[in-house]
């Protein structure tokens, strides 16, 4: 059976799991989450042309100077105005030439939809529990908890997991990965 195949149905099966229960393909092999416990990890919906691909540097700086703390784990995704139409190679080698990623990419997947990926349901559904925490007093909290009910909106939207694996922060595609708002769950 395809592995990738199978990760989706093993996936789809896990009841109340957390993220270190996901392993994914990769474009340099698996990706196994358990291997992260006790670090940050950052998840992102990638797409090779998009208007905010020019964030790969900004991610590269970030796990650069964090990777001690912090993993970032790409995801490229076709949802979004066919912004990533190409192979896994293709998708690896425009990262690497272009913007020297070192960070873990996942193979191309689906981040919304009929289609969605178990791992990124997973995050949405956790986005959406982090919505029922939050105060909603303002219109801009009002307008935030609008936000994590469906935060996978464009290419990279970015979720932050702590170092025990629970859903911390989403953070809007515009939002740059080396900005105060990002930072200040690093320190």
């Amino acid at each position: 059976m395809n592995p990738f195949l199978m990760t989706l149905i093993l996936s789809a099966t896990l009841t109340g799991g957390s993220i270190y229960d996901f392993k994914v393909p990769g474009l340099d092999g698996e990706i196994d989450f358990a291997k992260y416990k006790g670090r940050k990890i950052m998840i992102v919906n990638t797409a090779s042309q998009c208007g905010n691909t020019p964030q790969y540097k900004d991610l590269e700086t970030l796990y650069k100077k964090y990777q001690d703390k912090l993993v970032i784990v790409g995801f490229p995704a076709n949802n979004f105005g066919a912004q990533e139409p190409g192979s896994n190679a293709e998708i690896k080698e425009f990262c690497t030439k272009e913007y020297s990623v070192t960070f873990p990419m996942a193979e191309k997947i689906s981040v919304k939809g009929d289609d969605i990926h178990p791992l990124y349901k997973s995050l949405v559904d956790q986005s959406k529990e982090l919505a029922k925490k939050e105060p909603g007093v303002t219109s801009k909290d009002m307008a935030w908890k609008r936000f994590l009910q469906d935060p996978v909106i464009w290419n990279f939207t970015k979720f932050l997991l702590d170092e025990k694996g629970n859903l911390v922060a989403v953070f809007h595609h515009k939002v740059n990965p080396m900005s105060e708002e990002v930072l200040q769950y690093l320190k």
